[in-house]
């Protein structure tokens, strides 16, 4: 528990030292085809994410229910989302570190999410997806390539997802 905590906290302060507006300089690099892992959703199920990577376009928010970041991001998320459904999944990867699945159920039920919840339960995807930080944000397009990576709270999502839906 001493090491999630501190994991929490390294974290959060490497997301005070990233520029809120930062994209395209942190994660995966642009063009990069993104790998499909196995995750679960919250009832433990699981979602593998090649269901959707290399399918259509997808934005992914790594997001923990404790991020200031994150939390401050949220109305882009939902403009985006609102903006681009039918066209684009959105899902939010709630990282395991300081949270549980019965936590992050009460935050979402007093403040929904966009999109697709899952849970990063093993750290697959974050490693996977190269995320430094919680309020990290990658756009895939349809072939699963990476256009847009970013995080703090001023993305312009509703922008990484017309790359995304846009890109040839």
């Amino acid at each position: 528990m001493i090491a999630i905590r501190r994991l929490a906290f390294a974290l959060a302060a490497a997301a005070l030292f990233v520029s809120p507006a930062a994209a395209q300089d942190v994660g995966l690099p642009i063009g990069t085809v993104a790998t499909a892992v196995a995750v679960e959703d919250l009832d433990g199920n699981a979602v593998n994410l090649a269901q959707f990577i290399g399918k259509q376009p997808v934005l992914i928010e790594f997001w923990a229910e404790w991020c200031e970041q994150c939390e401050a991001l949220s109305p882009r998320l939902q403009a985006a989302a609102t903006k681009y459904a039918g066209r684009a999944e959105v899902l939010v990867m709630a990282v395991a570190v300081n949270q549980s699945k019965r936590s992050i159920r009460r935050h979402v039920q007093q403040h929904p999410l966009p999109g697709r919840l899952l849970w990063d339960t093993s750290g697959r995807a974050t490693r996977a997806f190269q995320a430094p930080t919680t309020s990290y944000v990658v756009a895939l397009d349809a072939r699963g390539r990476v256009v847009y990576t970013g995080v703090g709270a001023n993305q312009d999502l509703a922008a990484a997802l017309e790359k995304a839906v846009s890109a040839r």
